[in-house]
């Protein structure tokens, strides 16, 4: 039975609806004038103007500093808890709440981190957005390593077991190369999450720092310019290359499970 061609009209409208604005963001990043809204030839000079802006090349270096301490926290966290709850723990009530920062709300969260953070009387920076998103992307590389650890061989670990190995010599040799895969491409998912997070940050970094979408935002409330365009395509860039980078590295370790 053939599929009716009409078929295909709202799947290819869905993607021109989702992908076209992007499309045209990263061409207009490339705009000679200074209108965000009508091309006048092509030019890298906004390009240039972002290694010029000091204002952006701090928010880049906050934003960085942040990504990177919250997926070392998120990476271990969500890999032990994963662990955890496959291996030593079959609880639902554990599991939905492992999964609810990823479910809530950030704003939810964002509000609950400030009151908590109020509470202990915890001066607000760059450390605090740290502790923030990796609460945040915990749940998240929990989920892309539970996923794995499930399709793990347990024999390995077995056999590791009876030979007279530990439980933690047994997790470092046995169990972490197993899981390494999986753990990159949640730590890959975390770093890519705090990338371009705006509320959970907003609320937790307090007035004197500033991430790069904060940035963005306090510098879009003033218009649309290709500068803007040009620093939204960038924060593309790296975060689509992110993504593919632990796609691909969860179809390699599917593959190497299967062999």
């Amino acid at each position: 039975m053939r599929r009716s061609k009409f078929l295909y009209v709202p799947f290819w409208a869905t993607y021109v609806f989702l992908y076209l604005p992007i499309v045209v963001l990263v061409v207009m990043s490339f705009n000679a004038g200074d209108s965000a809204y009508s091309f006048d030839g092509f030019s890298l000079k906004w390009y240039g103007e972002l290694v010029r802006d000091d204002r952006v090349l701090s928010g880049v270096v906050n934003t960085l500093i942040v990504a990177a301490g919250s997926t070392v926290i998120a990476t271990v966290l969500g890999t032990l808890l994963a662990v955890g709850l496959v291996r030593h723990t079959r609880s639902k009530v554990l599991e939905a709440i492992s999964l609810m920062p990823a479910v809530l709300p950030d704003l939810v969260i964002a509000i609950g981190l400030l009151l908590f953070y109020g509470a202990i009387q915890l001066t607000l920076g760059l450390y605090s957005a740290v502790l923030a998103h990796g609460v945040f992307s915990m749940a998240f590389v929990a989920a892309v390593v539970r996923t794995r650890l499930t399709g793990a061989d347990t024999s390995l670990e077995e056999a590791s077991r009876d030979l007279g190995a530990g439980p933690v010599t047994t997790f470092m040799k046995i169990t972490l190369p197993q899981l390494m895969p999986g753990i990159v491409a949640g730590a890959l998912l975390a770093f890519t999450l705090s990338l371009d997070e705006f509320v959970i940050a907003y609320f937790t970094i307090g007035n004197s720092e500033q991430t790069l979408p904060i940035v963005i935002y306090s510098m879009i409330r003033f218009g649309v310019t290709p500068k803007i365009n040009a620093l939204a395509a960038i924060l593309l860039l790296v975060s689509f290359t992110a993504v593919i980078a632990g796609q691909r590295l969860t179809k390699i370790g599917e593959s190497r499970a299967q062999d």
